[in-house]
């Protein structure tokens, strides 16, 4: 008979809501969910300003992000009756609770990077997995 096995990691302290938690790890671990919370941390900002401060972002890809976390009560969307009307994003007390996890997440970036790419270099030399089992034996 064979050995239960045994589950680990964070997935098994919330089995019932694991698909809505997986879901909204998928939406606070995006990029560009990151890089727009980051940048909306230090206060409101038009949408112009919050592209401008997010380089590679495009216009596209701010407004699905943009939509996405107002919808999930991470940031608010004030648009004010002006002409040339004026549009300002900014976080909620939800999306401030995520500031300091983004912070993190974003300086272990910034001081891994060079790390990383040099791991990525090395793979692409000597291959991964079975392309590296390949390149050894084929070398012997």
């Amino acid at each position: 008979m064979a050995a239960a096995r045994q589950i680990a990691g964070p997935c098994q302290a919330w089995p019932e809501d694991s698909a809505f938690i997986r879901e909204v790890l998928d939406r606070i671990g995006d990029k560009w969910t990151v890089l727009t919370i980051g940048t909306l941390s230090a206060g409101s900002l038009r949408y112009s300003d919050l592209q401008a401060s997010i380089p590679g972002i495009s216009q596209r890809m701010l407004t699905q992000t943009l939509k996405h976390l107002e919808r999930d009560g991470l940031l608010t969307r004030t648009a004010y009756a002006e002409v040339p009307p004026r549009v300002e994003y900014e976080l909620t007390d939800l999306g401030r609770s995520l500031v300091d996890a983004v912070t993190a997440m974003v300086g272990w970036a910034a001081a891994h990077h060079g790390e990383i790419a040099g791991n990525r270099a090395a793979s692409e030399l000597a291959g991964v997995g079975r392309a590296r089992a390949a390149i050894s034996a084929s070398a012997d």
